[in-house]
């Protein structure tokens, strides 16, 4: 077997949607109509709280596709003022979360057990809201969702291969400025963070044997497995592996916005920038080679997401580990591409309709565990009842 990253093509039912004219369509998508959309014709499952449990309308995996976003679009009209990442969400909302997160994910370890069969992820992708709407890959709904994806591995296996100089493949051993340019100050900023649960993996435990993906990312496994979910211990560990990427991504791009500029407002590890960042000559260097390009080419600094942008994702590897990764994400690529999976979406109405049926039976059963779990209420649509 050839390793590599693979492409597969996903088939979808055209969405029967009219973009107002004169709107772009990432436009109108980021709307609170389109919202409403969402929920009226894909909605399963909402919590007081606004998360939405939804069908995806474009999945990546017919096998098993859902996600969860924090809906307010109602409360915020500005597209731009949503939170877009967890630690942007109020607390008692990261609650119900988190306890949501937990179930599906034991949902897809329970019905795809065997890791040699099936790839089983969950993640997050930064919507970063510093884009203006009208660029290139901004994505179409502009609120933090977390996708619950399940692939099967034989499928994936015979996918023909994807390019690898597909720029969606973001990743830290091919594309990502951390990696190529300040590997070592990178891993020694995040090897200084503090975990309860979470034990650094090497490469080889992470990487998945069939595309060789993710490669060159700091990576943890999950002592424990699925049970440390169930732990408030690990979302802990999981919100500190962000902030402290969130810390080390706008520690760097306010030195290539500013030379020599002061540490960002509101760290959450100020020690830890000054010590380990700021006074480290590779990480200055780089902030520099950044900042002259930028000065000398418009079109690459048009490209420079300038707030902080990842994915974040727990995936089950090769011997049935969970591990937890994060990476830069500066293209807004897809997260499943983080493992080496392109996935080509193509419109086929009776294509999707044969796998329908089973998608759907899992996702009730999903809704029918959250609702016992006092974690929402059903959502009645066109095609569904609310129970």
């Amino acid at each position: 077997m050839q390793t590599g990253p693979r492409e597969i093509v996903t088939p979808y039912r055209p969405i029967p949607l009219a973009v107002p004219e004169g709107m772009k369509p990432n436009e109108f998508f980021n709307s609170a109509e389109n919202l409403a959309d969402l929920v009226h014709n894909n909605g399963l499952l909402q919590t007081p709280e606004g998360l939405l449990l939804y069908r995806k309308a474009l999945g990546h995996s017919n096998l098993f596709d859902t996600s969860i976003i924090y809906n307010t679009s109602q409360k915020i009209l500005d597209p731009l003022g949503r939170p877009v990442r967890r630690t942007q969400v109020p607390d008692e909302v990261k609650r119900v979360w988190n306890r949501m997160n937990q179930i599906l994910f034991d949902f897809m370890l329970e019905r795809y057990p065997d890791p040699a069969r099936h790839l089983v992820l969950a993640g997050e992708a930064s919507l970063d809201a510093t884009w203006p709407l009208t660029s290139p890959g901004v994505p179409s709904i502009r609120m933090l969702h977390n996708h619950f994806i399940v692939f099967d591995k034989h499928e994936l296996a015979a996918a023909p291969l994807a390019d690898p100089n597909n720029p969606n493949l973001t990743d830290g051993g091919q594309h990502s400025l951390f990696q190529a340019y300040m590997r070592e100050v990178y891993r020694a900023f995040f090897d200084a963070l503090h975990f309860s649960i979470l034990k650094p993996c090497e490469a080889d435990e992470c990487r998945l044997a069939l595309t060789g993906y993710p490669q060159g990312l700091p990576s943890w496994r999950v002592p424990g497995g699925a049970a440390a979910l169930k732990e408030v211990a690990f979302w802990r560990d999981y919100d500190t592996l962000l902030k402290g990427f969130l810390d080390f991504y706008r520690s760097f791009f306010g030195q290539v916005s500013t030379r020599n500029s002061p540490p960002p407002r509101d760290l959450y590890f100020p020690d830890l920038v000054e010590e380990k960042l700021l006074f480290n000559n590779d990480f200055l260097k780089t902030a520099k080679m950044v900042r002259d390009r930028c000065i000398k080419d418009a079109k690459y600094a048009n490209a420079i997401r300038w707030q902080p942008a990842f994915k974040q994702l727990i995936y089950r590897n090769d011997q049935g580990d969970l591990i937890v990764t994060i990476s830069q994400n500066s293209i807004g690529n897809a997260i499943t591409e983080l493992l080496g999976v392109v996935v080509n979406r193509q419109p086929d109405a009776a294509a999707y309709a044969r796998a329908e049926p089973a998608l759907l039976e899992q996702l009730f059963e999903v809704r029918r565990r959250l609702v016992e779990a006092d974690l929402g209420e059903g959502v009645a649509t066109a095609q569904w009842p609310a129970s």
